[in-house]
């Protein structure tokens, strides 16, 4: 059965006559049901941590619209958290951790190996969704990106240029390549559980990647997703990758043979008739509809869709957002993404 997957179809390099699709964030604020559970959870954290309920979460959006995957509902913060970082979530403004700005603060940080014990909540999760998915959908686990999480871990929050970890990384290198180190290795332990866990395929979120310049793209977004990669395959023979370092830009070409990657998801600030062109050649790609297409809806979104679908048709495609789906998006017009994507 896993063989006639579509999504595990498209990931292995199959053109398919209609392109499997799912969609990132796809459990979300934008869905009744999920504020629903949420509120039931109590809060954020609770509701990554409460396995039943993480499930649920997941399921909705399958129920709802047949997507062809269902991704892991977790967050990209709960690794450094079982690291050691303190975790919360402010209302109305996102995450908030402690910071690691010092060789001390790092030596503090938990080893690799004590992660498990924070994260098996998220591993039972992956077990019941293997179990409970339809037999066609394809469960896929994550993580972000050790460059993206690091600027989360030193500045302590989300910022708009990455200015802490970037002013970090010119003051003190060794300490940052240490702080690199450990989510990398992190990281790869992470995956494999949830691999092991049921995990059909796994995602690796770089969504800070774009402002790293010159040769830091390469050493901070490239090589970590590559040692992860390649890290995960001598472990785990077949699973697939799906790399997404998110504003790239032209920087997309190469991606799959530098990372070692199945597939490279790219964002909308690459059209997709380029993609196709320096991308797609080397293997499958994931995207890359604007998500504001989810609020606006209407001919636009009809127009959009058809144009990548086309655009993408003559290689192996799965069809998504370029970034996740936000809060104020209509459910209905997600609905009419599926429907043209499968119809025409």
């Amino acid at each position: 059965m896993a063989q006639q997957k579509t999504i595990l179809r498209a990931l292995a390099g199959e053109t398919l006559p209609t392109p499997p699709i799912w969609m990132m964030r796809q459990a979300g604020r934008y869905l009744p049901e999920y504020r629903a559970t949420r509120e039931q959870a109590g809060d954020f954290l609770k509701l990554c941590y409460n396995p039943e309920l993480a499930a649920e979460v997941t399921l909705q959006p399958i129920r709802r619209y047949g997507f062809d995957a269902a991704i892991l509902f977790a967050d990209i913060l709960l690794l450094p958290q079982a690291l050691g970082a303190d975790l919360w979530f402010v209302t109305g403004e996102g995450p908030r951790l402690s910071t690691i700005t010092t060789p001390e603060e790092l030596g503090r940080l938990k080893p690799v190996a004590d992660i498990h014990e924070t994260l098996n909540p998220v591993y039972e999760t992956v077990k019941i969704l293997a179990q409970e998915l339809p037999k066609e959908t394809t469960l896929i686990g994550f993580a972000g990106a050790p460059w993206t999480v690091a600027t989360y871990m030193i500045a302590g929050q989300g910022t708009p240029d990455q200015g802490p970890a970037h002013a970090l990384k010119a003051a003190n290198r060794p300490l940052f390549e240490g702080i690199m180190h450990r989510l990398t290795e992190g990281t790869i332990a992470y995956l494999s559980k949830q691999i092991e866990a049921g995990a059909e395929c796994v995602k690796l979120f770089d969504s800070w990647a774009g402002s790293l310049q010159g040769d830091d793209f390469t050493e901070f977004s490239i090589k970590p997703m590559q040692r992860i990669t390649a890290a995960l395959k001598e472990k785990h023979p077949g699973i697939p990758v799906i790399a997404f370092p998110r504003g790239a830009g032209t920087k997309y070409a190469g991606v799959h043979g530098a990372t070692g990657a199945d597939c490279v998801a790219v964002d909308d600030g690459v059209d997709a008739v380029w993609v196709a062109d320096h991308v797609q050649k080397d293997g499958c790609v994931q995207g890359n509809l604007a998500s504001s297409h989810m609020v606006t809806g209407g001919q636009g979104l009809v127009d959009e869709t058809r144009r990548i679908c086309d655009a993408l048709s003559g290689g192996a495609h799965i069809f998504n957002l370029g970034h996740g789906i936000t809060p104020e998006a209509d459910p209905a017009n997600v609905q009419l993404m599926i429907d043209t994507v499968r119809g025409g």
